[in-house]
């Protein structure tokens, strides 16, 4: 067993960018890279891309990720345990390893599998219990069969696994390891429990190592971007942005840093706003794995962009696990128009209420913003500061596309129907995907490992 190992993020959603993963897998000095891809909305649309083409449903930028990082990961030894697979993780297996076949490279790639849960859902609606209350996710996946037979809302069901099925993966020498939806700290919590020969029952242990998971899945969050204000909370070099990565220690105690010489920064105002970071409750962070508790935990600034983390304990994983539900859920109508100059927000005002009073009867919930006015905050700040333009924004949801549409055509129209002066109109419809969750019995999910 190792004392010591390192394991770099490389991505920390699916839209992140590619160079700082090949800066960590080039001169990062990584045991394990890991790329963090997946949301629950983003899971719920790569199930949308597999149903149109079942060669699909992958992550988009997959081929793009591995075709630079693969070269790099052979030659320097490094292996990838990535969520990449979304809502097909064979498929993904199989373009990797036509991606390797192309550059000549002989790998190994497990693929693990058995979080869908999107026909069982279905048979188990009666066990199934509600995630924060939301009954309407419990209605839904109930009711969805009495629906219109050749339409089910639902799109998609997930359920969120843990360290399982990448221990049986790692343990079968993998170079690559690919996930559907597995738990975010789960994708490094499992090399620490496979090279420590941790025990899944040791849970302090798996707190601590949970605890480098959380700071670490969101990639640049943690080195400052997500962080950065430049007046109050300053940070260089933002355009060379560097990816974290954690020297991780037998006892579960990690140092969280940076490739030298890229930007951001590592220290303990960045570090504590990440280990925040969607946590609900401190004492009781749970996941597949453990219910982890994050008040223990204890930070110090050891050197420049070098932060130790120890402390994290934990108590026993819960019975349940959480199943991420994607539906239909309607379209967006959109439209969007500017106002510049003098009176621009009386006259973006004009053409709001005017809009208001065409759409109101047919879309209740209809929303207008004024972007730069009130728009985020919903506090009208006008009265600080007569703003020389404004960009005036409707939206409401609708049953169907064509529905949807004449929101954005009435915003058209006020090119030549008035007020003045308005300009750069646009116009959308998007199809809406919900999200719901809900809790199944952990026996429930059965992880499964494809080696290809």
């Amino acid at each position: 067993m190792k004392n010591q190992i390192r394991i770099g993020c490389g991505a920390g959603f699916s839209g992140d960018r590619l160079e700082p993963a090949m800066i960590l897998a080039e001169q990062g000095n990584l045991d394990y890279l890991v790329l963090e891809c997946l949301a629950e909305r983003t899971i719920a649309l790569a199930q949308k891309r597999k149903l149109a083409d079942p060669a699909k449903g992958y992550d988009p930028l997959l081929e793009r990720r591995i075709e630079g990082l693969l070269p790099l990961l052979v030659k320097n030894n490094v292996r990838l345990i990535t969520n990449m697979g979304a809502a097909n993780p064979m498929e993904g297996a199989k373009k990797i390893i036509e991606i390797a076949n192309k550059q000549g490279i002989l790998i190994k790639v497990a693929a693990v599998i058995g979080d869908e849960l999107s026909d069982e859902l279905k048979e188990m609606s009666d066990e199934i219990s509600k995630f924060n209350n939301e009954d309407f996710a419990i209605n839904l996946i109930k009711n969805h069969s009495s629906l219109n037979p050749l339409f089910s809302p639902l799109i998609s069901a997930n359920a969120y696994m843990g360290v399982e099925g990448i221990l049986e993966a790692l343990q079968s020498e993998a170079n690559i390891i690919i996930t559907g939806r597995v738990a975010d700290p789960s994708l490094f919590l499992a090399p620490m429990i496979h090279e420590f020969g941790w025990a899944t029952d040791d849970y302090n242990l798996l707190g601590q190592g949970t605890v480098v998971g959380h700071l670490l899945e969101c990639a640049g969050q943690v080195t400052g971007g997500y962080f950065a204000d430049p007046i109050t909370k300053p940070v260089t070099n933002m355009d060379t942005l560097g990816h974290p990565f954690a020297d991780i220690f037998s006892d579960g105690s990690a140092i969280i840093s940076k490739v030298e010489g890229t930007g951001g920064v590592v220290n303990l105002a960045t570090v504590k706003e990440q280990l925040l970071y969607e946590v609900v409750n401190p004492f009781a962070y749970l996941t597949p794995d453990v219910s982890a508790n994050f008040t223990t935990v204890h930070l110090e600034q050891i050197a420049e962009n070098q932060v130790k983390v120890w402390g994290g304990t934990g108590h026993e994983k819960p019975s349940t696990l959480k199943v991420s539900v994607g539906f239909q859920a309607g379209f967006l109508g959109e439209g969007e128009i500017s106002y510049a100059g003098q009176n621009a927000l009386a006259r973006a005002r004009l053409a709001g209420d005017t809009l208001e009073k065409r759409l109101k009867a047919d879309f209740p919930d209809l929303r207008t913003d004024y972007v730069g006015v009130s728009a985020i905050h919903r506090t009208d700040f006008a009265h600080q500061i007569e703003p020389y333009e404004v960009r005036l924004r409707v939206a409401a949801n609708a049953d169907t596309a064509q529905k949807a549409a004449l929101i954005g055509e009435e915003v058209e129209a006020l090119y030549t129907n008035g007020p003045a002066g308005g300009g750069g109109a646009r116009k959308y419809v998007t199809e809406l995907v919900g999200i719901v969750s809900v809790l199944v019995d952990r026996n429930k999910v059965i992880p499964e490992v494809i080696i290809f």
